[in-house]
């Protein structure tokens, strides 16, 4: 049970986790005449006092209306430069229809967003100093940007007239955690009972390293059995990992259970070798603690409420494993306990009252392994409960993987938000009518929303919930 992973694997891994967007395709006259009006524009790049690099695009005949990106989470280590846009593609066609397009690097990596909201906000500062006034601004946001877009939609809304969230840690930084924590939780439980691999309190990057390595060698080993196929994919479900969660895999059928748990596997390898041991390490180390727990969950329940179950029932019935001892096991190992401290911390600066007072579209792809599609669940959860509910609306895209929008899904979103500031009133959020702007748009490349409702997600935390605000 000791097995150790190659470093070249967890590069691959993690080149698979935070896979690129959609491959360019063909050019159409649309994005033609949006590459040449792009060229026209004004590029800025610069420093804010906080060390922050910013970045700005401004075409030359500008349509008043600016557009300032949150980017994704960058892992502490690597390079931080400033982003404005997901991708080249979206960025050259948004540009061309007359967008400015702005944002900043943050000061820092990791979970920055103490620092990621105040260097978004002096973006624009600059921006307004240097080009004057919007007529109409826009906050965006991939990923972890979706958290940072709505923490700026929920406290600054006042510096913005409406937001959009895509593939967004929307369930807030509290919940993120502890649902990273349960698939590992599951894996070192039902696979390595015996072993020492600290899931939490985690001293240092170093100490990441070695238990997600540990970690990952249990994972890969268990892999070759039928058993621990199956205990795989109970991890996974108690992630809501789903069975096509990257574009390179192959899509399996509604009962190609094997075929989804290999995609799976996947993705767990992924949640090891990054999420939920360095990135980790990296959050506990900015609220001074360990900001998750799982005293007081029944994991039975949990899977109970998974739309992955008949999977997992299936594959441990062909292992001939009983499931109902799994989750006896599961339910009676030692639980681990959160700091107060830390989660306070956490949930102060990255969890969400649901407290809207502009407008907010989330979109999100239904085949998301790494922030899973329930997330939006969750939002909806706690807008609800703020009576924020006619602020909010939420679109899907069926496809696999993280953030893998078309350049044309992502202006349709843009447009339809743009319309309810105008308007004052949805319309247009419906499956059709969204494809329809993806195909205006350019007609090129993919349009693939679709009518979908996400399952619970499976432990929200959020602030609008007495409850959860008690927590742990």
């Amino acid at each position: 049970m000791n097995t150790r992973i190659p470093r070249r694997t967890f590069i691959a891994l993690a080149a698979l986790l935070l896979a690129a967007p959609l491959a360019p395709t063909a050019q159409t006259a649309e994005a033609a005449e949006a590459a040449e009006a792009a060229e026209a524009a004004a590029h800025v790049e610069g420093q804010l006092p906080s060390g922050a690099a910013y970045l700005m695009d401004v075409p030359e005949s500008w349509n008043g209306t600016v557009l300032l990106y949150s980017h994704g989470y960058t892992p502490a280590g690597a390079p931080n430069s400033a982003r404005n846009a997901p991708d080249d593609a979206t960025k050259t066609l948004l540009l061309g229809q007359g967008y400015a397009l702005i944002g900043s690097s943050y000061a820092s990596n990791g979970w920055a967003v103490t620092d990621a909201v105040p260097d978004q906000l002096a973006t624009l500062d600059v921006f307004t100093g240097r080009f004057g006034p919007a007529r109409r601004t826009i906050a965006w946001g991939t990923s972890y940007g979706g958290l940072v877009t709505t923490a700026i939609a929920e406290r600054h809304a006042g510096r913005i007239d409406g937001s959009l969230a895509t593939c967004g840690l929307l369930q807030g930084g509290v919940a993120n955690w502890n649902s990273t924590l349960d698939p590992v939780f599951a894996l070192k439980a039902l696979l390595a009972p015996g072993s020492d691999i600290p899931l939490t309190g985690l001293v240092s990057q170093s100490a990441a390293a070695d238990a997600a390595g540990a970690m990952a060698g249990v994972v890969t080993e268990a892999q070759q059995t039928a058993s621990g196929r199956a205990r795989i994919a109970l991890a996974a479900a108690l992630h809501n990992i789903p069975g096509w969660n990257n574009p390179s895999q192959p899509r399996p059928g509604a009962t190609d259970w094997d075929t989804q748990q290999a995609n799976q596997f996947q993705a767990v390898m992924g949640l090891v070798m990054m999420p939920a041991f360095s990135w980790r390490q990296e959050a506990e180390s900015r609220v001074g603690g360990n900001m998750s727990w799982n005293t007081g969950v029944d994991y039975s329940t949990m899977l109970g409420r998974s739309p992955l179950y008949k999977e997992v029932e299936e594959l441990y019935a062909k292992a001939g494993l009983s499931l109902k001892g799994d989750l006896g096991t599961l339910n009676r190992a030692p639980r681990i306990n959160a700091d107060a401290g830390a989660v306070q911390r956490m949930g102060r600066t990255s969890s969400f009252t649901g407290r809207l007072t502009k407008p907010q579209l989330d979109i999100h792809t239904t085949g998301d392994g790494l922030i899973p599609v329930q997330a939006e669940n969750a939002h909806r959860r706690a807008v609800t409960a703020a009576g924020s509910a006619p602020l909010l609306r939420q679109a899907y895209v069926e496809n696999p993987g993280h953030c893998t929008f078309s350049s044309a899904e992502l202006a349709a979103a843009l447009h339809t938000l743009e319309d309810r500031v105008t308007t004052g009133r949805w319309r247009g959020t419906d499956p059709e009518s969204l494809n329809s702007r993806s195909a205006e748009a350019d007609s090129s490349v993919p349009a693939r929303y679709v009518s979908y409702r996400p399952t619970p997600y499976p432990r929200p935390y959020d602030l609008a919930h007495p409850a959860d605000g008690r927590r742990p």
